[in-house]
């Protein structure tokens, strides 16, 4: 039986391995711009000219922001294929078949994707928006209402280069939308969530929710009333009803603004605006270098080692980019989070290891072994040797890569193991600022404040999270908000704050317990969390 399995195996790598060598004529390049790398297929000109788009969208969004340093919270790779034959190998699956598309943004904790297809006409209006969401998520503090962070991804999204000008709001491909069908109220649009039906359910209420969501937004930058919704979430944020913050911030009643919305669309005159394009933006000066076909296939292994509907198959593609080069480097750090996912984790820390013999300048080797000591003690319960090791990767992590969330987010959680408050704190506020609309983060700061007693950062903080439109946040906010008046009335009777001892801290963060020593000298502990 071992042997039959064996030779699947053999077999397995054999086949994938013919089909590499066959696809051998196709020559990769990787295209280094100051921002970004581009891997291609479709020749150094071609690398250029996407490298260079992202470089200019960014500069746009940097100038929409007023903002000098623009931010990416997780490390960006950009795949661009020559064909639509290629990247229907990594579309999302819909009932067994690749969902037809022209680029595709796959997000992850270590690492987030974008593939675009260089043979398709609206390639970067589809990656654009998405890339317009990881921007908002990264640069702007606070949680933005979905209708906000939709309508704007679409008014991104249109963003042309002409010469050396960028045009700013040009009309979108659905937005005839708002024209041919009823407008939802604004009342409506401005408090639908993401567990919604009418965001989450295909159809025209979903198209007309992103058509409408770009025009609200598009008619806030014609009339430059974006400070009017800044003091909007400002007032919801201080618990204001959405009618009493709406006519305070706006001027006018929520059917007023319905009034004014339908007299701009009748005017068909949307306004764009034309921005020169920073200097120093330079394509001939981006470095190229040749991509073996080998380490070409090893980013695409872990392109579907990060995708359900491919995951199995990624195993079977690392394995074969192994067998092709034993010391390759993507597919060491694959199989070893393939590993960890199965929690087989002997295998994971193997493969880990000689990733890092490999290359110990790699922040995401660090930050998987990391994240492969505190897996190990949530299984088996962990203690301070284990802990110190989980701490050292992670800060290893972050001086390779100083703008990783995720990596400063664990790094906080195996510091407040090791009861350094002061030093969760501070890794827990680098994750929030590294990407403050990331509600997990929020949450493990606040209970860092708990554990160091801090009630009022801790109470201020649980407060903005609780008036949220997630439903899902807000209802865990007050939950939290509850335990931290308990909390601060144990502390009241003589009982101290800690994080709990032998459990492992996850990422919804640490276990609070309470501790007072009793008349015989032990302690009395309770757990709250």
């Amino acid at each position: 039986m071992q042997y039959r399995r064996a030779s699947r195996l053999l077999l397995g790598i054999l086949l994938t391995l013919a089909a590499f060598a066959h696809a051998g004529e196709v020559h990769w390049v990787e295209v280094h711009s100051p921002n970004f790398s581009v891997i291609t297929d479709a020749g150094e000109k071609r690398g250029r000219e996407v490298v260079l788009r992202f470089e200019q969208m960014r500069a746009v969004f940097g100038k929409l922001l007023v903002k000098a340093n623009v931010r990416l919270s997780v490390p960006l790779q950009i795949v661009a294929f020559r064909s639509t034959k290629e990247m229907r190998q990594f579309a999302p699956l819909w009932n067994g078949k690749p969902t037809e598309l022209a680029g595709l943004f796959q997000p992850g904790n270590d690492r987030s994707y974008i593939m675009l297809d260089l043979e398709a006409p609206n390639a970067y209006s589809t990656v654009f928006h998405e890339y317009g969401h990881q921007l908002l998520n990264a640069n702007v503090q606070g949680e933005m209402p979905v209708w906000f962070g939709e309508g704007f991804a679409e008014y991104f999204s249109s963003i042309e280069v002409d010469g050396k000008n960028v045009n700013v709001g040009k009309v979108i491909e659905h937005a005839a939308m708002v024209r041919d069908m009823k407008l939802m109220p604004v009342a409506g649009l401005m408090q639908v969530q993401h567990n919604s039906s009418t965001y989450n359910e295909s159809g025209d209420h979903r198209s007309m929710f992103y058509a409408e969501s770009w025009l609200v937004v598009h008619y806030l930058f014609d009339t430059d009333g974006l400070p009017k919704l800044a003091a909007y979430l400002d007032l919801r944020d201080h618990g204001r009803s959405f009618d009493e913050a709406f006519l305070q911030a706006y001027g006018m009643a929520p059917a007023a603004f319905d009034k004014a919305l339908h007299g701009y669309v009748d005017r068909n005159q949307y306004r764009y605006y034309r921005l020169p394009m920073p200097e120093g933006i330079d394509s001939p000066s981006y470095s190229a270098t040749p991509v073996s076909d080998v380490e070409a296939r090893a980013v695409q292994a872990d392109i579907h080692l990060h995708s359900p509907d491919y995951h199995e198959q990624s195993v079977r593609e690392l394995e074969a980019v192994l067998a092709a080069d034993r010391d390759n480097l993507t597919a060491l750090r694959g199989l070893g989070y393939a590993a960890m996912m199965a929690n087989d984790y002997d295998k994971a820390t193997d493969y880990f290891r000689r990733a890092a013999q490999r290359d110990t300048k790699d922040s995401r080797v660090h930050y998987y072994a990391g994240l492969l000591v505190q897996r190990e003690g949530i299984a088996a319960g962990n203690n301070p040797e284990k802990m110190a090791e989980m701490r050292k990767e992670l800060e290893t992590a972050v001086s390779l890569d100083p703008e990783f969330a995720d990596a400063w987010n664990l790094l906080a959680l195996a510091r407040i193991s090791l009861n350094d408050k002061n030093a969760a704190i501070a890794a827990a506020v680098k994750a929030v600022q590294l990407n403050p609309r990331n509600s997990n983060y929020a949450f493990n700061l606040a209970q860092m404040y708990m554990l160091s007693e801090k009630w009022e950062s801790a109470q201020a903080l649980l407060n903005v999270l609780a008036h949220a439109d997630d439903s899902q946040v807000a209802n865990r906010a007050q939950s939290q908000l509850t335990q931290l008046e308990n909390l601060k009335q144990y502390a009241a009777h003589g009982f101290e704050v800690h994080s709990g001892s032998g459990e492992s801290a996850g990422h919804d963060g640490p276990r609070i317990v309470i501790r007072r020593s009793t008349a015989d000298g032990t302690d009395a502990a309770t757990s709250v969390q």
